[in-house]
């Protein structure tokens, strides 16, 4: 098929939520995907943060096939070993002692808010329930997970939302203190904001919620989808302030790529939740649990993190040496990079096509690049270098 019938099949029978590239990718290998007129891009989405060993990786695809010929999907009323194998290893390299799997970074925070509203219900009862999110925040697109996402244009058409969540201002901790009371069951809060302008929470503001969740007898949930596993530095982005989370959120790479969703939780929040209490029908599969142990085994390594850790500070530093007018800020940790721009955003995503390159904005003027972990330093090199010429023409 044609570029143009795809694009003319897509749009007649795919519902339009999205405002595609102008393009059809056919595949990809390691840091780079090609279109079906053959062009070339230097991948610096990711798959919006989810691609961490890149595209077509040859370890991830043989475990793949070694699953495939084997187990697919039973369920959950069945026991499998790829699942047990791969929740050990996640409560192991964290501060976890179960996990829940499911299928998204949205239904991973639907799940960790009822397991907090069940916690406080069991130990407190039923007024004990508020939320507490942030500005700024993007926690997904379900209902619970929306009423957390306090963006008028992406809530406005979809009230009324879950009730008794409160937005407080990120990083402000007095501000943050108004809202809090005893009747407040949990904190939600993601240590780097990744849809919200690639904002870093301080270590700070961090160990202030710790102390005021501690103090209204209230969980602290930490919303690692994007920046958690690997895209900071750190295994978890939290490690990296020395501040522990009673539940912890993640999807995004957990897979390379495959459908996956995880909430890791004490001991204390697992202990009131009961079967038949949440479920999943799909969540970790055989087949997928096998993809994203592969995917966990091969990020936690120290030298892993490591080079993405090395690797962010110098793709931050060589953005700041581009020195172009049209960028006015420069921020993030590891290889989650945003950079404010003078201009929409949008135009240098668009430009982006032209000089081939896929990049990806994090609001109206900040440019976001979440690439592969696995970028080497050359093909950082080819992306500061296109985007100069991109700014350069704009």
């Amino acid at each position: 098929m044609s570029r143009n019938n795809i694009i003319d099949l897509e749009q007649q029978y795919v519902l339009g939520t999205y405002a595609r590239a102008p393009f059809v990718l056919d595949r990809g290998q390691g840091c780079w995907v090609f279109d079906t007129d053959g062009n070339a891009y230097l991948d610096c989405v990711a798959g919006i943060a989810v691609n961490a060993l890149g595209h077509a990786d040859p370890g991830l695809a043989a475990v793949l096939a070694e699953q495939a010929g084997t187990l697919w999907h039973v369920s959950n009323l069945y026991h499998t070993a790829p699942q047990a194998r791969l929740a050990r290893k996640l409560c192991e390299s964290s501060f976890a002692d179960r996990v829940f799997f499911c299928n998204s970074g949205a239904e991973a925070n639907e799940g960790a808010f009822k397991f907090a509203r069940k916690w406080a219900h069991d130990h407190f009862g039923p007024d004990k329930h508020a939320i507490v999110a942030f500005s700024g925040a993007f926690h997904g697109r379900t209902f619970g997970a929306l009423a957390a996402t306090p963006r008028e244009k992406y809530q406005a058409a979809f009230r009324p939302l879950l009730p008794g969540v409160r937005i407080a201002p990120f990083n402000d901790l007095v501000g943050t203190a108004a809202v809090m009371g005893d009747d407040v069951c949990a904190v939600i809060v993601e240590p780097v904001q990744g849809e919200g302008g690639v904002y870093p929470a301080t270590p700070e503001f961090l160990a202030g919620l710790r102390e005021l969740c501690d103090r209204h007898h209230a969980l602290l949930i930490f919303d690692e989808v994007q920046c958690g596993l690997g895209r900071t530095g750190t295994l978890w982005a939290h490690q990296g302030y020395g501040v522990t989370p009673d539940l912890l959120t993640a999807a995004k790479p957990l897979a390379g790529g495959l459908p996956m969703g995880a909430v890791l939780m004490t001991e204390a929040v697992a202990e009131v939740m009961h079967p038949g209490d949440h479920g999943s029908t799909f969540a970790a599969s055989p087949l997928v649990a096998a993809v994203a142990e592969a995917v966990l085994d091969r990020i936690n390594q120290p030298e892993f993190l490591a080079d993405v850790a090395a690797k962010g500070a110098e793709l931050k530093e060589r953005l700041e040496e581009l020195n172009s007018p049209l960028i006015t800020a420069v921020r993030g940790r590891g290889l989650m990079l945003g950079a404010d721009l003078a201009v929409p955003a949008s135009d240098v995503v668009n430009a982006g096509y032209r000089h081939g390159l896929l990049l990806i904005n994090a609001g109206p003027n900040t440019l976001r690049l979440v690439p592969p972990l696995v970028i080497t330093r050359a093909e950082m090199a080819l992306l500061i270098g296109r985007l100069g010429a991109i700014f350069q023409s704009l």
